[in-house]
């Protein structure tokens, strides 16, 4: 079995620079990622898009092949197409790749699978057409698929971005239903002097709304009640705003309520999770250094609460630098990138005040589907509370709840709400799923050859 310094798991901003800065103090470094390609969502296929490309999807996505290059050129061994199935508490992680499953053991381990978007349930969510803000990112990134007449449903910086990008494409969405309530920005002003570090983050997002503006797009604020109708497909989203019932017709929707860490991996490890009341999420508790309470066990990037691309690759550095100096390696100077990581997160406050998730969003109707793999609905979760489960392990057993492919992946956070609501506690009390292996679903074929492997090359 091959043993690291550090393995590094996922290829985004936050792992790329990591396996760079840990190669250039002289650790063995070994990423694997699921994607084709370095990049992670944020970058996601950098290094083929064409010029006119990143040119419609913004200098930022662009910055993105100076990352990439540089992990590159580290000398880190890269395994792209690997599944991450498992991982035990001596940090000897089992992945897949290649139809065959492996094993590699690591010094230290470095969780850099960033984020995810938070489940939006609300009537018609499952219908074919709807889909995240995210998904139409891919699209465009990966194969410059652009949705038209798109409707864009819920808030976030994301939610004004894709806006943007799409209108950049030639094909603007054909309206905003924002769900932001009219107070929220009065309680988001309260941040912004502390916000002004940061000021660059406060410009591009008053650039964004501009461009909307000036495109024609039609932003409907304040929006609630919302439901996607349809016999099979999407055909409409209706909701309440301005005193009255809308409906817009359309046969593409696209929802988010911002992004939140991804769990997993450190949910299996037994990392102890904070809930984060701003967030409206759990997020794993680290040092000053990202470690942790698993020694050896590091998270970067938004998996350890969000922060936005140029944080994480920030905070993969200093990763990396803790792990160079634990190891008596030359690490460079992490005091002033924490104080850059300090100013760079100056504007969280402010952005977690205006778009926290909708109150629709965390309590949604009994009728509405909330595990989409098991077709359990916010009713039959509220059922099952009142029949005597405590928490989200125990309604798993009673209903299946989580038990599907994505692993509670898409239904962890809203599980947790609706039974926190239900019992007149906080998430924080109710917790979340215990997460076991496989994280992902595999071939038994996969698992039958582990442990009687010949030696890997790296990849190219």
């Amino acid at each position: 079995m091959n043993g690291y310094d550090v393995v590094i798991v996922g290829a985004g901003p936050a792992g790329m620079a990591c396996a760079s800065e840990a190669c250039s103090a002289g650790l063995s470094t070994l990423v694997l990622d699921e994607q084709p390609r370095p990049g992670g969502q944020i970058f996601r296929d950098i290094e083929v898009s064409d010029r006119k490309r990143r040119a419609l999807l913004g200098k930022d996505y662009g910055e993105g092949a100076r990352i990439a290059g540089a992990f590159r050129a580290s000398g880190a061994e890269y395994v792209p197409g690997a599944v991450v199935w498992n991982i035990d508490s001596a940090k000897r992680i089992d992945y897949s790749a290649g139809g065959r499953s492996h094993s590699v053991e690591a010094k230290s381990l470095v969780v850099a699978t960033g984020a995810i978007e938070r489940p939006t349930p609300m009537p018609g969510w499952t219908l074919p057409g709807v889909t995240t803000v995210g998904a139409v990112q891919i699209l465009f990134k990966t194969s410059g698929i652009v949705f038209e007449d798109v409707v864009l449903v819920g808030s976030g910086p994301l939610l004004w971005l894709a806006a943007t990008q799409l209108i950049a494409a030639g094909s603007p969405p054909k309206a905003i239903v924002e769900t932001v309530p009219k107070a929220r920005y009065r309680e988001a002003a309260r941040h912004f002097g502390k916000a002004l570090p940061a000021w660059r983050y406060l410009a591009k997002g008053f650039a964004m709304m501009r461009a909307v503006k000036k495109a024609g797009v039609p932003v409907h604020r304040d929006a609630t009640d919302i439901a996607i109708e349809g016999e099979t497909v999407a055909a409409a989203v209706t909701f309440a705003a301005g005193g009255r019932r809308q409906r817009i017709e359309t046969a593409h929707v696209a929802l988010h309520q911002g992004v939140v860490p991804n769990q997993q991996i450190t949910r299996l490890l037994n990392c102890q999770h904070r809930f984060d009341e701003s967030q409206r999420a759990f997020l794993p508790v680290v040092d000053e250094s990202f470690e942790t309470s698993v020694p050896g066990v590091f998270v970067a990037g938004d998996g350890a609460g969000i922060g936005g691309a140029k944080s994480a690759e920030m905070r993969g550095r200093l990763v990396a630098m803790r792990i160079a100096e634990k190891a008596g390696r030359p690490a460079g100077e992490a005091a002033k990138l924490r104080a850059e990581i300090a100013k760079d997160a100056a504007v969280r406050p402010l952005l977690e005040a205006l778009y926290a998730p909708s109150a629709d969003i965390l309590s949604p109707a009994d009728t509405t589907m909330v595990c989409r793999c098991e077709e359990i609905t916010a009713g039959q979760i509220r059922e099952a509370v009142a029949l005597g489960a405590p928490g989200p392990n125990q309604v798993k057993s009673f209903l299946r709840a989580g038990m599907g492919p994505c692993q509670g992946r898409m239904c962890g956070l809203a599980v947790s709400e609706i039974i926190a609501a239900a019992k007149g506690e906080t998430p924080s009390t109710t917790d979340y799923y215990r997460i076991r292996p496989p994280l992902k679903p595999l071939l038994l074929s996969e698992l039958a050859g582990l442990g009687a492997e010949e030696p890997r090359e790296a990849a190219e």
